[in-house]
């Protein structure tokens, strides 16, 4: 299914060998059975015009103060973001596929 209706199946069950050399099946599932589906209730916007955090509820209740500061945090994903950037490209040059999942 695609969507609200898209599924995922058990579609096999293999067994496993246990400490005495012996194969056994610890699936409490059979071939067939659905283990995951979509739930709407946890849909949310793809994009949203402001994105906010206030940790002062955090240092109230909890004593909590960050130690990583914003220009830190900053750097650490634009590091991330550029090595995934790299990797990508190593792949596509490489003749594979890789998706543009980076805006």
């Amino acid at each position: 299914g695609e969507g609200e209706a898209e599924v995922g199946r058990v579609t096999k069950i293999e067994p496993i060998t246990n400490d005495k050399g012996e194969a056994e099946i610890l699936a409490k599932c059979q071939v067939g059975d659905v283990i995951v589906k979509v739930d709407p209730r946890y849909y949310r916007p793809t994009e949203v015009e402001t994105l906010l955090g206030d940790p002062s509820k955090a240092k109230a209740k909890l004593g909590w103060t960050p130690k990583t500061t914003l220009a830190e945090l900053v750097k650490e994903m634009v590091i991330s973001d550029y090595t995934s950037a790299k990797r990508d490209n190593l792949v596509k040059q490489a003749g594979f596929q890789a998706y543009d999942y980076h805006e």
